[in-house]
């Protein structure tokens, strides 16, 4: 079953949504809406999440449209095709860009770049920018970059959106 949530629902349905964090047409395959983390001040495009594992999405993340997230695949050896289910994880300030797939088990690290269309079976550490099918290490960040969004995502400065709705 897939469902469209915004913010309001996902809460309702058992998810977590940190402030500030915006929500776009969010698609959701599953039963509980219990095993999804999504930290504060995050940007969600249209994504879509298969969420039979846990989905833990740190603060300051932008998950761009088209980006699927998928926490449950089939083994290939298996005549049942029984489901082996994993949790994703993204660290803070972790950017995924256009048409990413994050599959099953990722931890994707903090301040990492998926770039678009890349498909990621691997851990990405820290700072990584990644790109490709499978995703490959490019270049890494770094560590001084500007980490803050905000002024691309809402085309203008943090301070001049905090404590107001959006």
């Amino acid at each position: 079953m897939k469902i469209i949530f915004n913010s309001n629902k996902l809460t309702k349905k058992g998810a977590k949504v940190g402030l500030l964090s915006i929500i776009g047409d969010v698609k959701i395959e599953a039963r509980n809406l219990s095993g999804l983390n999504i930290g504060e001040e995050c940007s969600l495009g249209k994504v879509e999440i298969a969420l039979h594992d846990k989905v833990t999405i740190g603060n300051r993340v932008v998950l761009n449209d088209g980006v699927v997230l998928l926490t449950a695949s089939h083994s290939l050896s298996d005549p049942k095709w029984r489901h082996k289910k994993s949790p994703i994880s993204i660290g803070d300030y972790a950017w995924i860009a256009t048409n990413s797939i994050i599959l099953p088990g990722v931890t994707i690290g903090k301040g990492a770049v998926v770039g678009a269309g890349a498909v990621v079976r691997e851990d990405i550490p820290d700072y990584a920018i990644v790109t490709g099918n499978p995703a490959k290490i490019v270049e890494n960040r770094n560590r001084t970059d500007t980490l803050d969004y905000s002024p691309v995502l809402f085309n203008a400065p943090f301070e001049a959106w905090v404590g107001k709705k959006i």
